[in-house]
This record gives structure tokens, sequence and C-alpha cells, in this order.
């Protein structure tokens, strides 16, 4: 009799469980689902003939600004010497003006969310009429041929070697999930993930594939943050330093640098897309297209570095430093996600991944 007892316990709890699992959102499992980046961009708002923010058209870039400070009738002095001097000022700009005036994007509708609970003269309104939005970046990007779609080739440049390597791979997982349209209470955690994206034959990212998290080499893009979703779209707290790898053409390992980084990110069982946006760090993010991307490679998209650098410290609007002078500007990158089952190898079981915010001041790539 007890024997029986016992049986028809055992499979009164197995029946509890199968009934829990079954009323997990599709998706989830174990209260957790993983997504995986696919494509990113600075976000950029356009105009279908970019006359509204770009009413004085878009910069030159580089070959355009040396042809017009050095003719090829040779006037104006040596030619090497003068290819090597402005090579030379990508490496060390400064916050002299050349005679060129640089074109900063006008208007007042961007893409970004309001990172300081303000609306300011300065801010945007965004394309949906929420108030308040932060994304001084865009104001330095936003007349840049090599920032607009479709004639841009960064972003071309930037999406195939985003997904060609498996550094660049940017893991979240989403935990204590109820559900995927309203939950007030969520855990979302970031990881650098070791593997390759799963595509079908068309070049398609197929949801479902797995990926480990690096517990070892990638701990400082491990992060933690408390998060709510509300009629399908997540929303995180923010993060005080958050790490993204970036590793473009010339597999140059380099970081991309956000303070108060947060998520909105709309959630679907098998992809996600939105926001990440934060305070980006003006020489981290300077040095970073310099590293990765050759002058050649700039010069497609019109694109010269060292006018862009003064307009980064212009516009820098947060995180002054001891004189006073701002070093962020205020960003945001678009974000596309397939979901993924991410995987953890095993670790000590004191381990503490997630980085802290004295931790990850310390660790900023500048």
């Amino acid at each position: 009799m007890k024997n029986i007892l016992r049986a028809a316990a055992a499979v009164a709890a197995l029946g509890a469980g199968a009934a829990a699992a079954a009323e997990e959102p599709a998706g989830v499992t174990n209260r957790t689902i993983g997504y995986v980046l696919t494509d990113y961009d600075f976000a950029t708002y356009q105009t279908p003939d970019g006359k509204a923010e770009c009413p004085d058209g878009y910069n030159d870039g580089p070959r355009e600004r040396f042809e017009r400070f050095f003719p090829k009738d040779g006037a104006k002095g040596p030619l090497m010497g003068a290819q090597i001097a402005r090579e030379s000022a990508i490496w060390g700009p400064t916050m002299e003006d050349e005679p060129i005036a640089f074109k900063y994007a006008q208007g007042k509708v961007a893409i970004g969310l309001d990172l300081d609970g303000k609306a300011g003269p300065n801010d945007f309104v965004s394309p949906d009429g929420e108030k308040g939005i932060d994304n001084q970046l865009y104001r330095a990007l936003g007349c840049v041929v090599n920032r607009r779609a479709p004639g841009g080739s960064l972003t071309v440049f930037v999406t195939t070697f985003m997904q060609r390597y498996n550094y660049n791979r940017v893991l979240l997982e989403i935990t204590d999930v109820d559900s995927l349209v309203n939950d007030d209470d969520v855990t979302l955690t970031t990881y650098r993930g070791l593997d390759g994206l799963m595509i079908d034959a068309a070049g398609q990212f197929l949801p479902g594939g797995s990926n480990r998290a690096d517990h070892k080499w990638g701990k400082k893009f491990i992060a933690s943050v408390k998060g709510r979703i509300k009629d399908g779209v997540l929303t995180t707290d923010p993060i005080p330093n958050w790490y993204m790898p970036a590793k473009y053409t010339f597999q140059d390992v380099t970081t991309r640098w956000f303070r108060d980084a947060r998520f909105r990110l709309n959630l679907t069982p098998d992809r996600a897309s939105g926001l990440l946006a934060g305070y980006t760090d003006v020489e981290n993010w300077y040095r970073q297209i310099i590293r990765s991307l050759s002058t050649h490679h700039l010069s497609y998209g019109e694109e010269y570095a060292p006018p862009l650098y003064r307009a980064l410290n212009r516009l820098a609007d947060a995180y002054p430093d001891e004189t006073g002078r701002n070093t962020a500007i205020s960003s945001a990158l678009e974000m596309n996600f397939v979901r993924v089952y991410v995987t953890h190898p095993e670790r000590p079981v004191a381990s503490n991944d997630a980085v802290s915010p004295a931790d990850g001041a310390r660790q900023a790539e500048r």
C-alpha cells in the first residue's frame, strides 16, 4: 500500500512539474531565455532626402579634404609629407579647427532614450513622440555618409566582421521570467559568447542554437541588472559600466565602453530588437574606431576622424573630469538579437562573475 501511495505521489509530482513547464512562455525554459546579438549600429535618424537633418549636405571624407588642401599640381608642397601629416593628425587630433567647417546634424528628432530624466534644451524628441531623448552622438554622426543607410559602408564593415569573429559575440540571458508580455521583476545578465551564429541556407539567423558564456576570459563583459517587461518591451535599470567586444577589419581586439547603459528591447520567443543607450566615453569611442578601421576603410563612406574627434568633445554632455570638461557623450545603439540557449561551463561555486561598478571603471579601455 505504501509503495502504491509513493508511486501515486511521484506521478502527481511529475504531472505538476509538467504542468508548470507547460505554463512557461514559448522560448522560456526554467524561467530563462537567452539571445545572441546578430547586428547593431549607432542610431542615426534619417529623413528620405536628408534635408531636414543635413540642410547643408554631408561632410567630406579624407580623400575629398586632402584634394582640397593639396591639389595634384603639387603647388602646396611635397605630396608625401602632406600625406604623412594628415595621417598623423588622425592619431594625434587637436581641438584646432580646419578651414572646412564640420556639418552637425540638425533638427529635434533622434532615436534614443531619456538618460537623465530631464527634457533639456539640447534634447531630442523620438520619432514616436517621446521627449527628453539624449543622443548627442547623433549630432556628430548624422551628416557623415558612412553612418547613413544605404550609402554608408561602415555598417557593412561592422556587421560583417561582428558576425565573423566569435570575439564579438554578445549574449543576453534573462532570468526569473514568468511572462514575455508583462513581468515586473526579471534579471538581465550580459556575457561574451564563445561560439558562432547559426544560419540557414539563405544566410538568415536561426533561433534555438546554443552558445557558451565565457566565464574565464570574458569577465569584463559580464554584468547583471534588474529589469521589467511591459507589453512585450523589456526595460532595464542602468548598468554603471557596460563593455561590448568590438573586433573589425584588422582583428584588433577593442572594446566599447558605455556608462549608465540601459536596454529597451521588444521581446518575442525567437527574437529581440531595440536599443542600448548610455553615455559613451569619448576617448574610448575615438580610439576604437581608428584602431579598428584604417583611413582607407573610413574613406569609403567619407568619414574623416579628426573633425569627428573635435565634434565628440564639443558635444560631450556627461561625466566631467577634474577640469570640468565632459568626457562622455550620450548615444544609442540599435540592436537585433536571435534566441539562443546560453550554456555555462563548470566554474568554482564561489566565483563572482558580475563586474562591480568599481572594477568596471578600473577595467575600462581608454
